[in-house]
């Protein structure tokens, strides 16, 4: 159904609960752990959500692939943002923009793992795809422990485009590409203003049209014999440094 999603696992309902989501009814298997299930259930009856303990085997056929940690819920579908409101969240802030842009993540759990590091860096909002890209689903959201309700994800038609409007608004479109001539450690301080970082596709890397509409592109350094990194581990390297001279320059 179009109207519902799944939300499984103890992190990732806890802060859905607490972040307000609009949370319809949640199954809690038999002879769960209670110091898993206590916050949950409290949460819960404070809000007057309705709760079901059911047979385990039911959360599996739920939430099938999930390490749902005996614990299921039934949603509101998540709501994206527009990549307004990203920059109004920056601007809240009284802080210079701080963007990732997604050229077509396709596995969940990269998405999640991002969206986690994301959050822990200070990152204002993403920006995703429509089309060939993961959606914020019940893996993303578990893999993210729960980070999806802290940090927006904007989902756009058409991802040039929208980096043509970030730079009009004075973003900086910083794209991370193994092939680029300087490693993001001689990036000046081009990561202290609006910027946006995009990262490309787990196996084909940024599109061509995506790499040429950046302003500058980075590599990191490679001193094995592997010349690339999987995609959340060289998005969280480069979100860290970041804020690392960000942090720096404030």
């Amino acid at each position: 159904m179009e109207d519902q999603e799944w939300i499984a696992g103890k992190h990732s309902l806890l802060e859905a609960l607490r972040a307000g989501r609009t949370i319809n009814k949640i199954w809690v298997a038999e002879g769960a752990q209670k110091h898993l299930t206590q916050p949950i259930l409290a949460e819960a009856k404070s809000r007057g959500i309705i709760v079901q303990f059911v047979d385990k085997r039911k959360l599996d056929q739920m939430a099938p692939g999930i390490q749902h940690q005996g614990v299921v819920a039934q949603a509101a579908p998540y709501a994206y943002a527009e990549v307004e409101d990203l920059l109004a969240r920056a601007a809240e802030r009284g802080e210079p923009p701080f963007l990732l842009v997604l050229d077509e993540i396709e596995d969940p759990h990269n998405l999640g793992s991002i969206l986690r590091t994301a959050e822990c860096t200070g990152v204002h909002g993403v920006i995703i795809p429509k089309r060939r890209s993961a959606a914020v689903t019940a893996t993303v959201s578990k893999t993210s422990a729960g980070a999806v309700e802290y940090v927006p994800v904007a989902r756009v038609t058409n991802l040039v485009q929208t980096m043509e409007q970030l730079k009009e608004t004075g973003v900086w479109v910083v794209g991370t590409d193994v092939a680029a001539k300087d490693e993001i450690y001689e990036g000046g301080n081009i990561f202290t203003g609006p910027v946006a970082i995009v990262i490309g596709n787990e196996n084909k890397g940024m599109g061509r049209l995506v790499r040429e509409t950046c302003d500058v592109l980075l590599k990191l350094p490679m001193s094995g014999q592997l010349n690339s990194l999987n995609a959340s581990v060289a998005a969280g390297v480069v979100m860290y440094e970041a804020l690392r001279r960000r942090r720096a320059q404030g």
